[in-house]
């Protein structure tokens, strides 16, 4: 059982986080095709009792106190498994069993079974949720999430809304960026206008980063994913990249190199942005010519404007 509990880890979006991985691998109810993990072993759509809710919640418990006792701080109790989170007929009780610790707990799911009221309900318990929306149209959904075949994208879109309406605390999306899927302006206005009703306090845009588990698929590149924050933007308030990026990268080093990298694996800057912040930097150009030289900055163009961004990383091997 302990096995199941790792960090914690240090994360982007959740600060100093504890996983919790209580979904077998890898049982989920979509079989993405830039799944990290591969392809889905098994596909149900029932949610069942994968380990006793005692057990986990003992588990955390005994992790907790052995990083506490190390000194060490754990920001979110994180539900990000294997597999598809919501699967878990018990969820909510061990949510329910973790509240005592006076921890946040964080659920990251791809909201395929959002639209069941039992789900939305455990959902409800937890502090901060991340769903899934790489897609709001059929033939795109099925290209990329390729979803169990009983699942209806209208159920889900629906159930979404429903639970937003309703969801005290912090909701996030995340919208994995697959080029020739769903990198196009058509498809990125699509989901945007989505995001929009949902309005989360961030939406994410991220790429695969590591092997996936269909060979052909590639992330989208530089200008795409620009062109995917350029539109979102117009819609929604906060929107950052999740682009796979170790490391704290809003810090403010005082390293002019070090903090324009920073800022830009985050979000693209207009050019405006860039020379105002080297102006009060005390520095020129010169930075960014030698940083997209030695290909750590690239420029890109968007409806007749310059923006810079953090080159997108390379595909890393599995250790």
């Amino acid at each position: 059982m302990e096995s199941i509990i790792f960090g914690p880890v240090p994360s982007r979006r959740l600060g100093r986080s504890l996983g919790i991985n209580h979904i077998p691998p890898k049982a989920c109810t979509y079989s993405c095709v830039y799944c990290q993990l591969g392809n889905t072993i098994t596909m149900p759509v029932k949610r069942e009792n994968f380990y006793q809710a005692e057990d986990i919640a003992q588990a955390v418990k005994e992790k907790v106190k052995q990083v506490k006792a190390k000194g060490e701080m754990i920001d979110y109790l994180t539900f990000v498994p294997d597999g598809e989170p919501t699967l878990d007929a018990d969820l909510g009780k061990e949510i329910e069993l973790l509240k005592p610790l006076g921890i946040k707990i964080a659920i990251i799911t791809n909201a395929s079974l959002i639209w069941r009221k039992d789900v939305r309900q455990d959902l409800l318990k937890a502090d901060w949720i991340s769903l899934k929306v790489d897609a709001v149209s059929n033939g795109t959904w099925y290209k990329i999430n390729r979803p169990q075949k009983s699942l209806k994208l209208e159920s889900i879109l629906a159930g979404m809304l429903n639970f937003v309406s309703i969801f005290k605390g912090e909701l996030t999306t995340e919208t994995m960026l697959i080029q020739g899927i769903n990198d196009n302006s058509s498809q990125l206005e699509e989901i945007a206008d989505f995001l929009a009703q949902l309005k989360p306090s961030k939406a994410y845009l991220a790429i695969p980063t590591r092997p996936p588990a269909e060979k052909e698929v590639r992330a989208a590149g530089e200008q795409a994913v620009n062109m995917a924050y350029q539109i979102f933007t117009k819609n929604l308030s906060n929107v950052e990249y999740l682009i796979g990026y170790e490391g704290n990268a809003f810090a403010l080093t005082g390293k002019v190199e070090d903090d324009l990298l920073s800022i830009t694996a985050v979000h693209p800057m207009r050019r405006e942005a860039v020379a105002e912040f080297l102006k009060q930097s005390d520095t020129d150009w010169r930075v960014v010519e030698k940083l997209i030289k030695d290909g750590s900055l690239v420029e890109l163009e968007y409806q007749g404007r310059k923006f810079y961004a953090r080159k997108l990383p390379l595909y890393r091997e599995n250790p």
